[in-house]
């Protein structure tokens, strides 16, 4: 797709999308400047930026954790820390599979089962 169709697309301003390219949070097209061509991995990266920013992230934290290269740690309890790749934060993901199967590995280690009968 081409820029104006990019804009349509993510629904935000040229000088926005031009932001996140120079800033990196945004690859930047293929084709070169004359012939610019943007694709689903630029919508997904606009749209996660996006997210993050709607959730309270700052530019500053959004590029940590954009940047982390051994996935970004969330203390969820005592004891207990959720480690995500940073290609999934914010990606839209459903959620509900993962809750099930991090539910399932929780009660799996967590829970002491007799063993001995």
């Amino acid at each position: 797709m081409n820029f104006r169709e990019l804009i349509a697309e993510v629904g935000i301003t040229p000088r926005q999308v031009r932001y996140l390219i120079a800033e990196a949070f945004v690859p930047p097209p293929t084709g070169g400047r004359a012939h610019a061509t943007y694709g689903r991995e630029h919508v997904e990266a606009i749209r996660r930026y996006m997210r993050l920013r709607a959730l309270g992230f700052t530019p500053a934290s959004i590029r940590v954790l954009m940047q982390a290269r051994e996935g970004v740690p969330f203390p969820v309890a005592p004891g207990v820390t959720l480690v995500i790749d940073p290609r999934h934060i914010a990606a839209g993901a459903p959620v509900e599979p993962l809750l099930q199967r991090i539910s399932t590995i929780l009660n799996e280690t967590l829970n002491k089962k007799d063993t001995l009968t």
